[in-house]
């Protein structure tokens, strides 16, 4: 596959990449406001730029670590758009934009669940480190599925 520029992330300490393409910015968030009857992967609502983001937290499907409850701040952000809304998929650390080439994502990723992992796109390896490739669209779609 060919070299991509992807911003790289950490979620729960899995390395993690967003196609440039697809991201609109990176924020910093405060807090969001909990959205009664959302799933879990939906940490609630927060006014960015004079728009309302849904703000969600990938833990669960990334099978790291809950989030640490503690003040309530969210931290860093990566904003998109899917189909006309605005989301913020919650990081732990963003680290920069690199060319990064692509590898398919491996047979059996995620194991007996391996569907569930559709919205890992492919695989990088940086250094010891071996990269995720997200998938906004079912990223998104995903976390809203999460019951």
């Amino acid at each position: 596959m060919t070299d991509t520029l992807h911003l790289i992330a950490h979620v729960g300490g899995c390395g993690v990449m967003f196609n440039t393409d697809r991201v609109a910015s990176v924020v910093e968030l405060d807090r969001a406001v909990p959205a009664p009857g959302a799933g879990p992967a939906v940490i609630g609502l927060a006014a960015m730029r004079s728009r309302v983001a849904t703000v969600l937290d990938v833990r669960q499907l990334l099978g790291v670590p809950p989030r640490p409850t503690g003040d309530g701040a969210i931290g860093h952000a990566v904003a998109t758009m899917v189909d006309g809304h605005l989301y913020a998929i919650a990081v732990d650390m963003l680290e920069d934009v690199e060319a990064v080439e692509i590898a398919p994502r491996p047979p059996g990723m995620g194991g007996a669940s391996d569907a569930a992992w559709d919205f890992v796109s492919g695989v990088a390896e940086r250094g010891q480190e071996t990269l995720l490739a997200l998938d906004i669209d079912r990223l998104v779609a995903r976390a809203g599925a999460i019951e």
